[in-house]
């Protein structure tokens, strides 16, 4: 699937119904936050691994494609992997955004970003750059897997990796989540109750009598 067709799907869907569509799907841990203006991400990961030294993650940047997400695997560790010039860089690369399991620095320039940048810390101290680090590998990153060319969405809820050959379904059916919510909360701005719109009734029965059964959007 081309990224310019995922990116007109996102649009539709979130990663909430990405998860109820999905309960597998790989979910970076929350101490991954936001720290720029920018925030919806969705893009190939480019990851790079670097242990105390930052010189890989501009690497990655310079080696990444327009729309990539640079994905830095730098072992949680509380440095900063990069800061405001990496993130006039990446803009300038057209990169599709920065996630850090690390520091990143400079928040005065980047809380205004409109570049979307993740990272588990912000600390003024950087790391070295005697290192090449490691770029195209498969890394580790919010506590989840994530290989080279995985699809990276992002929003105000948080970061989820998605391998390539499961795009297609997962995107049909959180689609199909979104539209069934639609449909509830039309109800419910109508005056309706939850369980005008939701199997609550049924499921309780079922539960009751060990049945089983699953909380359903009604049509």
């Amino acid at each position: 699937m081309l990224v310019d067709q995922v990116v007109a799907k996102f649009h539709a869907v979130d990663t909430t119904a990405l998860c109820d569509a999905d309960k597998s799907i790989r979910v970076m841990d929350s101490g991954i936050r936001l720290r720029s203006a920018g925030v919806r991400i969705v893009g190939s990961a480019f990851t790079v691994q670097c242990r105390g030294d930052f010189f890989g993650v501009l690497r990655a940047i310079e080696s990444a494609a327009p729309g990539d997400v640079i994905v830095v695997d730098g072992g949680g560790s509380e440095i900063a992997f990069a800061g405001e010039i990496f993130a006039r860089g990446a803009v300038i690369r057209e990169l599709g955004g920065i996630i850090v399991d690390g520091g990143y620095r400079d928040i005065g320039y980047v809380r205004g970003c409109e570049l979307p940048i993740y990272s588990r810390f912000v600390t003024p101290m950087a790391g070295s750059t005697s290192q090449l680090g490691a770029l195209q590998v498969p890394v580790t990153c919010g506590g989840v897997a994530v290989s080279p060319g995985d699809l990276i969405l992002a929003d105000e809820e948080g970061i989820v990796v998605v391998g390539p050959d499961r795009v297609e379904s997962l995107f049909e059916a959180a689609t199909a989540i979104k539209a069934a919510e639609a449909r509830v909360i039309a109800k419910l701005d109508a005056g309706a109750t939850l369980s005008d719109g939701i199997n609550v009734a049924a499921h309780t029965a079922a539960l009751q009598n060990r049945e089983h059964s699953a909380l359903q959007f009604l049509a």
